[in-house]
């Protein structure tokens, strides 16, 4: 159905009130030329659908291509149905044809005489559900916004770790974003698992040179610090496919709701008191509620798995 607009419902007022007293005091009442009426007047006949206005696009245009022109297009492109558009130009200059390449493609597509490319859209492979808490944890890196650090020369950087089944959230605060951060890390990420009574069996993270040096262009490619420790605890290490950060999907949206929930609200002054807001945020975000979780906190869910299993 149509959408009948303000100026249309305006028109009809006004025909209304001209019909019944007459163009000259309709002029003055509604301040339009007797022009303007007379013209609405000759086009309507009763119903609120004559009056909406008409498309203002030209019939003709003085650079339009002529109709041999267009039965040229036509007849080169069902020849020619695979030509390519320059190889088709070319062909056609050849025949007579004097516009440019760009004019030949708006009269194909207009014409409905090129092919629509057909986006392969993503199809997500299936999940792989975890069983229990520890048996992968992703973990990531978060630059802190630059307008939530009080001193210009001062750099911060969140370190999260995310257990897949739990959504439980380990969080940590360092001055730089190196593999040696992120071996402190892993090592605080498994000893708080381990209060818990989880055991981390298998570690999640990007392509990122503070994780893996497997995309270094070195010759000699070492083993980062991190992959040893992961190593040396018998951690199997996950790499997600490069540059594809859904693959790391639980973390990245985690970032997603600090960054609204704590950066947009809050200022650091040092790397201490960075950790100790970061601590508090921590503590908040592990107690609210998620829907994966049936509604239970991180905190609830974690504690009822392991009172059951234990």
């Amino acid at each position: 159905m149509a959408t009948i607009t303000q100026d249309m419902s305006y028109k009809q007022s006004l025909m209304k009130y001209a019909t019944a007293h007459g163009v000259s005091k309709a002029s003055r009442k509604y301040n339009r030329a007797r022009s303007y009426i007379y013209f609405w007047l000759n086009r309507w006949d009763g119903s609120i659908e004559s009056l909406r206005p008409e498309s203002r696009r030209p019939h003709h245009h003085p650079n339009q291509h002529t109709p041999s022109e267009l039965k040229l297009i036509h007849d080169m492109r069902r020849r020619n149905p695979r030509l390519g558009m320059v190889e088709l130009w070319c062909k056609l200059r050849k025949r007579g044809y004097s516009r440019s390449i760009e004019s030949l493609y708006r009269v194909l597509k207009r014409e409905g005489l090129i092919a629509k490319k057909k986006k392969d859209s993503y199809k997500p492979k299936p999940y792989q559900q975890m069983t229990h808490p520890g048996e992968r944890v992703q973990i990531d890196v978060k630059v802190v916004p630059r307008k939530c650090i009080a001193d210009p020369d001062l750099k911060l950087f969140q370190y999260t770790a995310i257990d897949e089944y739990s959504r439980f959230r380990i969080l940590g605060a360092y001055p730089e974003q190196t593999t040696y951060s992120s071996y402190l890390f892993l090592l605080r990420v498994v000893d708080e698992f381990k209060k818990k009574g989880v055991t981390v069996e298998c570690v999640q993270t990007d392509n990122g040179f503070e994780f893996t040096h497997k995309f270094s262009h070195k010759e000699s490619r070492t083993i980062s610090k991190f992959e040893e420790t992961l190593n040396f605890l018998g951690i199997r290490h996950k790499l997600i496919r490069p540059y594809t950060p859904r693959h790391n999907g639980k973390v990245e949206r985690s970032h997603r709701e600090d960054q609204k929930r704590f950066y947009d609200t809050h200022s650091f002054y040092s790397l201490a008191d960075f950790g100790e807001q970061l601590a508090v945020h921590q503590r908040k975000s592990n107690s609210l509620p998620m829907r994966p979780l049936h509604w239970l906190s991180p905190n609830e869910f974690l504690k009822s798995f392991t009172v059951q299993n234990v």
